[in-house]
């Protein structure tokens, strides 16, 4: 089959290498600008750029594709779609909108062959439509999480859904390995909906049960202890990798990692506990043991390491 893909990160090419694994024809790949990284901030291509690149795919790293403000990056690219007259569009965490022109360009597959751009999203729509649906799905402690092929139309994640998969959330899942478990399931999911194309169907999404999982704010970073435990353990694993979960003892930022719930009570903030095992917190119900911790500018230790070069006092307070 020929596909254009558009998307970035390592979520994305999860899916494109899937697809150039099962031998379909990859004319063109869209993908974000690179990005300064690391410490020197050197340019930095996107995984997927860098994957393409490596197959001999060519790419195109558009700005912008806003009709109204880059009308010449989206008549290239539609240039260069027409020209290759794909199947279909796939987009995977893309980062950017795609109009309206794009989704139409492709001929199209499915029964009625009206499926011209399917999207990868790792939730299960309606739920957590937007953002960052893994996280928002930790946070509130959902139990089971899932990946949606849909096609895709104007509106934010909106579009009738073609399949899905799911999966329970395990007690250990960060964002991170519950993003990993996700695109490795959309990869499947969409590899063996176009081994069959012909037979696709779609079914509108429901309009009941629609969330929203708005992006991680970097001020939502910040911990308050008045808060149960078990709140606060789910954001830690829904907040890793980024942006993190900090507190602050005296006039140092702690960044934590990981942390257990515990039933332990005391004054919100107050440390109860030091030891090999971790620091133990009260909160506003129950109380964290945290095990791993993280000076600024320095690495992330177990928490016995933490506290022979920055010992805390019990009895004192995060806050």
């Amino acid at each position: 089959m020929k596909i254009v893909f558009a998307g970035t990160p390592d979520f994305a090419l999860t899916a494109l290498r899937a697809l150039v694994d099962a031998r379909h024809e990859i004319g063109l790949v869209i993908s974000q600008p690179d990005r300064p990284s690391g410490r020197g901030m050197k340019l930095t291509p996107s995984p997927v750029k860098a994957f393409a690149i490596s197959r001999g795919i060519e790419v195109l790293t558009p700005t912008n594709l806003n009709p109204a403000k880059s009308p010449e990056a989206l008549k290239e690219t539609l240039t260069k779609i027409r020209a290759f007259a794909p199947d279909v569009l796939v987009v995977a965490a893309f980062g950017m909108i795609v109009p309206e022109a794009m989704l139409e360009a492709p001929l199209g597959i499915g029964h009625a062959r009206d499926i011209k751009a399917i999207n990868i999203h790792a939730s299960l729509l309606p739920r957590w439509r937007g953002a960052a649906p893994a996280a928002r799905a930790i946070e509130a402690g959902d139990e089971r999480f899932g990946v949606s092929l849909m096609r895709m139309d104007a509106g934010l994640d909106t579009g009738d859904i073609i399949s899905t998969v799911d999966f329970p959330i395990e007690a250990k899942d960060t964002t991170a390995t519950l993003t990993e478990k996700a695109a490795k399931a959309g990869a499947d999911l969409l590899v063996h909906a176009l081994a069959s194309p012909e037979t696709l169907t779609t079914t509108p999404q429901p309009e009941a049960g629609v969330t929203y999982a708005k992006k991680l704010l970097k001020e939502e970073s910040r911990v308050s202890f008045e808060t149960d435990a078990a709140t606060l353990e789910r954001k830690i694993r829904a907040f890793t990798p980024f942006p993190g979960v900090k507190c602050a003892y005296r006039d140092t930022e702690i960044r934590i990692h990981h942390a257990t719930v515990k039933e332990n009570q005391g004054k919100p903030g107050e440390i109860l506990a030091l030891g090999k095992e971790g620091v133990l917190v009260s909160c506003g119900k129950g109380s964290l043991l945290i095990d791993v911790l993280q000076r600024a500018g320095r690495p992330k230790m177990a928490a016995d390491d933490f506290l022979r070069g920055f010992p805390l006092q019990v009895g004192e307070s995060l806050r």
